[in-house]
């Protein structure tokens, strides 16, 4: 879809790894997981390099949360939940180069410990104390699913982490009336020593990074905040029995977690052999450019702290593009798999044409603004797409055909992301243009070209 030769680098694309503390919904794939396959499957059509990075979300202290509830132990949820999600995954014809479960992969969780080590040892992260928050009933430390109240900045209820409702950063000690969810008590002070990346000393690169990145105007707004309000302080490990072992009866906060992998990962793939954030730096260096898939929840982690954490430990610039969304809701109510809200993507994929599905949620795609999944939508869809295969629907002039697929080709290249516009354009031209319409549906239902797992 692109003319000339194609550069010889690696383009990254790299979607969150989901939590296995439940199944993967439909909302879910309207998010990051189509749209990245996708991506990858586009450029992979224009000759690009392309690695695809995923995993499980295992050390999200949201996994232990929902064993209580099951009665059994985290690494029995995880086991139980990743099996669905992997699932889901296969059904959608969604496959990953590199597709890590933590807690299977103990080179991995060394390799994400020994990194940490080097960047505090390197003086890039500090030990230091800082003044944490406990629940006075238990007296575990809270964050995360461990504690909810409401979100100074915008008045939404949040849990530990971001703030679903703006994006922002929140902790224990920010929200408003939090309670902890293991004993609904008041959170207590305590200070214990923890290795911090303290994101103000970091806020002249970071803004030359944003400068340059390509971030959706929602994610310039949240950058823009922190410039006025100040960048936090974010603790990289809290005292805590889940997670990657680190120090004296630490463990890797799972953000922290993540911004590690995501610099290990790549590296062990591109480069079997390095060991070492000089190993992870080179084996960097065949990565021209990466693509971020996500949901506007993870904005903070995917704006501000991985980059930050990536620069800081000398990861140099380069091209960088965020594609994010907003929730998919259900009916008028946001997906949720707490609430049991959703429609499970294991169970929908089992009885629907997985092609069909792909296109429908990259039509429906919450990319700038919710958007809601109703059954009778759905239904719709799937005729009026039957009918632009068989030939029985509309057909436009050839001339605006060629036109309309043009248009939805170039709108798969990274540059002007937008399946949901590609796939008006192959349904449009499908009865006049029937080969290379279906080209375009082959990119965004899966079947083209291979992708990883296929």
């Amino acid at each position: 879809m692109t003319d000339g030769a194609a550069p010889a680098g690696v383009v990254l694309v790299v979607t969150p790894p989901p939590t296995p503390n439940g199944p993967l919904h439909v909302g879910h794939l309207s998010g990051p997981y189509v749209a990245g396959d996708i991506a990858a499957r586009a450029l992979r059509a224009d000759g690009r390099r392309v690695l695809t990075q995923c995993g499980l979300d295992a050390h999200q202290n949201y996994v232990p949360a929902r064993a209580e509830t099951r009665g059994e132990t985290p690494a029995q949820t995880a086991a139980h939940y990743g099996s669905l999600v992997g699932e889901a995954l296969r059904a959608a014809r969604i496959g990953y180069d590199v597709m890590v479960d933590p807690l299977a992969d103990a080179g991995y969780r060394d390799a994400v410990a020994r990194l940490l080590t080097e960047l505090v040892e390197a003086k890039v992260v500090e030990l230091a104390p800082m003044s944490l928050r406990a629940c006075a009933g238990c007296h575990r430390i809270l964050h995360h699913a461990r504690v909810v109240g409401t979100c100074p900045g915008c008045g939404a209820g949040a849990a530990g982490g971001t703030c679903e409702g703006c994006g922002g950063f929140r902790t224990a000690a920010d929200l408003v009336d939090a309670r902890s969810t293991c004993c609904s008590a008041v959170p207590e002070p305590v200070t214990h020593p923890v290795p911090v990346l303290r994101l103000e000393e970091h806020r002249e690169r970071l803004c030359e990074f944003w400068s340059r990145a390509v971030l959706p105007p929602r994610l310039r707004r949240l950058v823009a905040a922190y410039l006025d309000t100040g960048l936090p302080d974010v603790a990289l490990a809290y005292p805590s029995d889940w997670g990657i072992e680190w120090g004296d009866g630490l463990r890797v906060d799972v953000w922290a977690e993540m911004a590690l992998a995501n610099l290990v990962l790549p590296a062990r793939h591109l480069r079997p052999e390095a060991g070492a954030l000089t190993g992870y730096l080179d084996a960097w260096g065949d990565v021209d450019e990466q693509l971020l898939f996500l949901g506007i929840d993870n904005a903070f982690y995917y704006a501000v702290l991985i980059p930050a954490l990536h620069l800081a430990a000398g990861l140099p610039e380069r091209p960088t593009r965020l594609v994010v969304n907003e929730f998919y809701r259900l009916t008028g109510a946001k997906f949720s798999t707490s609430r049991g809200h959703a429609i499970w993507a294991h169970e929908f994929l089992a009885t629907e044409d997985p092609a069909v599905v792909r296109a429908f949620v990259s039509w429906d795609r919450p990319d700038s603004y919710e958007s809601d999944f109703l059954p009778a939508a759905y239904e719709a869809f799937k005729a009026r797409y039957a009918a632009a295969l068989d030939g029985t629907g509309p057909q436009l002039d050839v001339a605006l055909a060629d036109t309309e697929l043009t248009r939805g080709e170039r709108a798969l290249r990274p540059d002007a992301f937008d399946p949901a516009a590609a796939v008006r354009a192959a349904l449009a031209a499908a009865g006049s243009r029937p080969e290379r319409a279906a080209r375009l549906l082959g990119l965004v239902g899966g079947t083209l070209p291979a992708g990883a797992g296929d």
